[in-house]
């Protein structure tokens, strides 16, 4: 009989520290600026091939994925969980804000200029956010990932799910990455590289607090 995922918390862990070292190493190449060209012709190219009507729609995305919304999630699925220890995840959760902090003082990474910022702030949830001259990482592809790679390894976890049940949360987690890293590009609140560098960080910080499920 196949062991279940649940089983495998090395394979979680090797994936863990495989996500960070691919984030220190791709913060490295952002810091020298190679980027820049790719990052810059990406946005154009998005926000000039995608419709005006994305404006509302991601803006309101944008908000969902702010931090006082997504620690509310954490919350609650952790709440649903129902043991104590789960709760260690917010460690993570916070060391994910810390790694942000840390890149947007301290890699010289230029954020999107005011021309390319089509945000609308629908809910105005965070009165005190100030736009930093730097944008990487992003913290709201950092936050989504961290969320679903928590949820899906949950979800490989249970037994009282299908594997056709499974394969469809994966792929609905998925989409909802994606969608929200077009939004942060499309937008012009990040770059390309800044999405990227976010969701490596979120990844493998999310695959580290599921060790405690």
């Amino acid at each position: 009989m196949t062991k279940p995922f649940a089983t495998h918390r090395w394979v979680v862990f090797f994936f863990g520290i495989l996500a960070f070292l691919f984030f220190i190493s791709f913060s490295y190449v952002v810091h020298k600026n190679m980027f820049t060209q790719s990052d810059f012709d990406n946005t154009v190219r998005l926000q000039n091939h995608m419709s005006l009507r994305f404006i509302t729609p991601f803006s309101f995305l944008s908000d969902i994925g702010k931090v006082e919304i997504v620690s509310v999630i954490l919350l609650i699925i952790l709440a649903i969980h129902r043991k104590l220890r789960t709760f260690l995840a917010f460690i993570f959760f916070g060391l994910l804000h810390f790694f942000e902090l840390y890149g947007k003082f301290f890699v010289s990474h230029k954020a999107p200029p005011h021309f390319m910022l089509r945000t609308h702030d629908i809910f105005n949830l965070s009165p005190f956010f100030v736009r930093t001259e730097n944008s990487y990482p992003s913290g709201h592809a950092g936050r989504a990932l961290f969320v679903t790679a928590l949820v899906g390894v949950m979800t490989l976890n249970t037994k009282k799910l299908s594997t056709l049940q499974k394969a469809s949360i994966i792929l609905l987690l998925s989409a909802y990455d994606i969608v929200m890293g077009i939004s942060r590009v499309y937008l012009g609140e990040h770059w390309t590289s800044d999405v990227i560098g976010g969701s490596l960080l979120g990844l493998s910080l999310g695959l580290f607090s599921s060790l405690f499920i």
